[in-house]
């Protein structure tokens, strides 16, 4: 990604980093509207990908279907939080399944909280998991994501993952209102979240498993839903970008620098973390396994 390019991304993202506080003029945050002029024309501000370690996937046992298995149903071995070197407090294994206690605070998880990722990147790949949401629940699947940080005086701040990557929706359609926002359906269950809804919309009642499949190849994306194929789209063409533009990700709009690293979404090469969002609510993800197809 061209230096240009983290500049300005590295200034919008910046913008959401304090969201959920109060805005006062007096404040810090460069997430509030009285700084939002004084950050975008700020000289000094710096975006990076961290560097940290990640595993070794050959370590990972391949099953008979020659997928990687990523989680062991016993330990959250792989795994860490967003911008962390270990897992939250908030995600752990119960009955076989990789569990999140949610907050019930939305997107202002517990300060023991955040998103979950596995340490290691990947490119072109389908993965398979299943998944169960709790009554009313919000979650998602993000891949090709970054551990992208912004520096705002001096200090590097660790900015949101759904800044940098697509967001396969996980979400209780009957009960949680965002099923009933968006456009034609597409911030229901399986949908590229705001921009391609799923279809056939077939997701199980929350309580009951679901299986989800995401394959991305050379920029082609399927979402996959209880054995039916319900999303396609194709990243880095124009049609990509235009719809970015038609979401609220869009150039402009409330997270307008957004669109600049999702428009290159993986970075220059194309690849990035698998990660769990924590969204407050309770939720379980198990039989996790990735075919690599590079």
């Amino acid at each position: 990604m061209k230096k240009t390019l983290f500049a300005i991304a590295a200034v919008a993202l910046l913008l959401t980093a304090c969201g959920n506080k109060k805005c006062q003029c007096n404040c810090k945050c460069p997430g509030c509207v009285c700084n939002q002029e004084a950050a975008a024309d700020s000289q000094d501000l710096d975006l990076k990908v961290a560097d940290k370690q990640n595993v070794d996937i050959s370590k990972f046992p391949v099953d008979k279907d020659g997928y990687i298995v990523l989680f062991d149903g016993k330990t959250l071995n792989g795994w860490r939080g967003y911008g962390m070197d270990k897992a939250p407090k908030s995600w752990t294994v119960q009955d076989g399944a990789i569990t999140l206690k949610g907050s019930g605070t939305g997107e202002g998880h517990a300060a023991d909280g955040g998103d979950l990722i596995f340490a290691h990147k990947f490119q072109n790949f389908t993965l398979e998991l299943e998944y169960k949401v709790d009554k009313g629940a919000n979650s998602g699947i993000f891949y090709l994501a970054q551990e992208v940080m912004g520096k705002v005086n001096g200090e590097y701040e660790y900015l949101p993952i759904w800044q940098s990557s697509s967001e396969y929706q996980v979400l209780d359609n009957a009960n949680h209102p965002d099923a009933q926002l968006g456009e034609d359906g597409n911030r229901q269950s399986a949908s590229l979240y705001d921009m391609v809804p799923a279809k056939p919309q077939n997701a199980k009642p929350y309580g009951e498993w679901n299986t989800a499949k995401i394959m991305v190849y050379k920029g082609t994306v399927i979402h996959g839903q209880n054995g039916k194929n319900v999303v396609e789209y194709h990243l880095w063409t124009p049609k990509w970008t235009e719809m970015l533009q038609a979401s609220k990700f869009k150039k402009g709009g409330d997270f307008p620098y957004a669109f600049d690293l999702l428009n290159n979404m993986g970075g220059e090469k194309h690849e990035g973390y698998i990660g769990l969002q924590d969204h407050g609510d309770n939720v379980q993800y198990r039989n996790i396994r990735i075919k690599v197809m590079d």
